[in-house]
């Protein structure tokens, strides 16, 4: 099992360029299987996730052809319209298939993607807004079928705030007979990234980043080009690292607006900021004040950010106070955290954060992909030498973020172990 070895206390000083958005690329990805044509992606991260969604919709029949960060997908000659449970208990983002399945073939099996490490993340708004569409979608034997002719529009209210259910229910309703309305939908810079690509494809989407998304279907969607926008949550991680490190860094490739609520966090906890067209300069000079952070939905404060600001916050001058809204179960790094000599207190979804001069290095184990990018910043800015464990939870949403650590001057290698 591979493992991060990282020698702190060193700062963090340079340029770094950040990746294609993960979240953005899964659904993309799957918007392929919504046209006989070739679908041409630009900017797709190199992450365990997309090779797995990869070799998921090649399982289907899609013929995939890869150079770098380039990907042409062709489901021209479709096989299977079942997404099976093997290579779905590995990325919830599968269920992504769903809904262009039945919207373009009439028939989709796709397993149920389980629980999660950082807590249920239920499909049932995914289901009740096909239903809505007409499909007939029943449970079987933990897989999700769906049969449907043509879809026909409807207006879709959803109950919570959810992205896979934006993203899923769009690709549905763009092939759909009529007009769709959803209500309560996704803000997030990665669902109008994918109404982007629909549109460029034919679709005739409207609403993408507001509450209310309106769809008006057609026939067919032909091939298209698209680039993929770049990783807000990569960008803001490395903020983070620089921050924590007191560092320098220039993060360039990235879309500042997209980090408005991060950005804004940052520079309350001190930080020095400016920003261009594509790119964000971080400088801290001494220890980050205590902040008061509450995760909300786009354009709110991302819980995908959560992780990374407890480990700033771990070495504040003062009491820091976080508070998680969007998952029950996102405070597993806490235990890890306190390995290093963070001082946190656990009251149901708050974390008060009493931070500490310097943290000191230890053996810690990732338990998700963000707790993961957590460790290594908190390992990063501690005294001492560090190894966090699990490298594959860090492997499905960070592009070789050693090799780029290594350009930032720090101290860190992959080993085996």
């Amino acid at each position: 099992m591979e493992k991060l070895k990282i020698r702190g206390g060193r700062r963090l000083v340079g340029e770094v360029h950040v990746s294609g958005a993960k979240n953005a690329a899964l659904p993309i990805l799957c918007a392929s299987l919504l046209t006989a044509q070739d679908l041409k992606l630009s900017n797709v991260p190199d992450l365990a996730d997309v090779r797995t969604m990869l070799r998921l919709l090649e399982g289907m029949g899609v013929k995939v052809e890869r150079r770098g960060h380039e990907v042409t997908l062709n489901a021209g000659a479709l096989t299977s319209t079942v997404a099976p449970y093997e290579l779905v208990k590995t990325m919830r983002a599968s269920i992504l298939t769903l809904c262009p399945l039945a919207a373009r073939f009439g028939s989709a099996r796709v397993s149920l993607p389980g629980g999660c490490a950082i807590g249920a993340r239920p499909v049932d708004q995914h289901i009740k807004g096909l239903r809505a569409l007409g499909a007939k979608v029943e449970i079987d034997h933990g897989y999700v079928d769906a049969q449907a002719s043509r879809l026909k529009g409807a207006r879709i209210v959803t109950d919570m705030v959810t992205v896979t259910g934006t993203e899923n229910l769009m690709m549905a309703a763009v092939l759909a007979e009529g007009r769709t309305v959803i209500e309560n939908a996704a803000r997030e810079p990665e669902v109008s990234d994918l109404a982007e690509c629909l549109n460029a494809m034919g679709a005739r989407i409207s609403g993408a980043g507001t509450p209310t998304i309106v769809i008006d279907g057609v026939e067919t969607l032909h091939g298209a080009e698209h680039r993929v926008i770049a990783d807000r949550i990569e960008a803001g991680s490395y903020l983070c690292a620089a921050a924590a490190t007191r560092g320098d860094v220039l993060v360039r490739g990235c879309v500042p607006h997209d980090l408005e609520a991060v950005t804004a966090k940052l520079a309350e906890m001190g930080a020095g900021l400016e920003q261009g067209g594509d790119w964000i300069r971080l400088s801290m000079s001494g220890r980050p004040h205590p902040v008061k952070i509450r995760t909300t939905p786009h354009p709110g404060f991302p819980t995908d950010m959560q992780a990374q600001f407890m480990a700033v916050a771990a070495l504040a001058d003062g009491a820091s106070e976080i508070t998680e809204t969007i998952f029950e179960n996102r405070f597993m790094h806490v235990p890890e955290l306190a390995r290093m000599g963070a001082k946190i207190r656990v009251n149901g979804n708050t974390a008060v954060v009493t931070g500490v001069e310097t943290l000191e290095g230890a053996d810690v184990m990732a338990t998700d992909l963000r707790a993961s990018a957590s460790l290594v910043i908190a390992a990063l800015a501690a005294q001492g030498e560090s190894t966090v464990d699990r490298l594959y939870h860090l492997d499905r949403g960070y592009e070789r973020m050693e090799e780029k650590l290594r350009v930032l001057g720090a101290d860190v290698e992959r080993v085996r172990g």
